[in-house]
């Protein structure tokens, strides 16, 4: 083997021209997605404090941000309801009123097909228990989410979703057979053409805890471990997860969250080939590098690129971020 000083590798290096013409990670604005939280009102621009530079928006506030993001050209928006009331089931977000809907509408009306937009589909921002689904006593006399009864209100959730002009669904519940229950039930209605992006692999992890301050969405009691994956559980698990996904017709997959799961999105990705994957740059790993930045241990910035090029060479094609503008703006 010829080594140095023949071979150098820093030759590669030396040269900024040459850097960059033998770069394969390359980050695109169109690969980015920005979460979006929706809540009632008029001119509502709530802080959401834990997550510095993200807010509570009402309609007419969000469909702001939704036109600076198709100027950007970002690939997308993800919407998050914040309802007026809530009960045991959620019953909110079954109906074609919801905050979610209303929102879908007014977007589209606003930026036509310049601007993908997908919509989370789950229960926990809607039930006054926080759970993401209907409740059921288990065995040990304790509540937990009823998996069979949840797929019925999940489909009924995705249609309104659908009906107000959703480009794509993400259904995020982690409910055994909701892709096929989705699958079916969209195709059913007339929603054959609507994709599904599913967090198969979302772990019960420490870092979604601002999200739930963003969403309101923390559990009132326990946890949900019972139906997200164990951040211990054997990697093999999660391909299982996406190999049941992608047989029910789930279109896009997600790993959630991205950075201490590389190794999940790696493993996809060398096993699935050709499937797209998706990542959640999630609200933790968002807020731990605001925290430290304004703090000046870290340039942000640097800090940001560095972690959404990780995503991509690790596998991941598009990137669920609380930075997609700013993101866009620096790439």
């Amino acid at each position: 083997m010829v080594t140095f000083p023949t071979i150098r590798l820093r030759r590669l290096r030396y040269e900024p021209k040459v850097r960059r013409l033998v770069r394969e990670t390359m980050l695109s604005p169109d690969k980015l997605i920005l979460p979006l939280f929706v809540r009632p009102g008029n001119a509502v621009r709530k802080p959401i404090g834990s997550m510095p530079g993200h807010f509570q928006l009402s309609v007419d506030e969000l469909v702001k941000e939704a036109e600076e993001a198709a100027a950007l050209g970002l690939g997308g928006i993800i919407l998050f309801g914040i309802p007026d009331t809530k009960d045991a089931e959620g019953s909110t977000a079954m109906s074609d009123s919801s905050i979610v809907a209303a929102a879908v509408r007014a977007v589209k009306q606003a930026v036509g097909n310049r601007l993908l937009v997908i919509t989370d589909v789950c229960f926990c921002e809607y039930t006054d228990h926080g759970h993401c689904g209907v409740l059921c006593r288990n065995k040990h006399g304790e509540f937990s989410v009823d998996n069979d009864a949840t797929l019925v209100n999940i489909i009924k959730q995705a249609l309104v979703h659908c009906r107000a002009g959703a480009d794509m669904i993400a259904p995020s519940g982690m409910i055994d057979g909701m892709i096929k229950a989705l699958r079916t039930g969209m195709d059913d209605a007339g929603f054959s053409s609507v994709p599904i992006m599913s967090y198969a692999a979302k772990y019960a992890s420490a870092f979604y805890g601002p999200f739930r301050e963003a969403a309101e969405s923390t559990p009132q009691f326990g946890d949900r471990r019972s139906y997200q994956m164990d951040p211990s559980s054997a990697a093999g698990q999660a391909l299982r997860e996406v190999e049941l996904d992608l047989a029910e017709g789930a279109d896009i997959i997600m790993v959630k969250p991205a950075l201490a799961y590389l190794d999940i999105v790696r493993l996809i990705r060398d096993r699935f080939e050709g499937v797209p994957i998706a990542v959640y740059n999630v609200s933790g790993e968002y807020s731990m590098v605001k925290a430290a930045a304004e703090r000046g241990w870290i340039d942000e910035q640097a800090v940001v690129l560095e972690s959404l090029t990780a995503m991509t060479r690790a596998g991941a094609g598009i990137i669920l971020t609380y930075w997609a503008k700013e993101a866009a703006k620096l790439i």
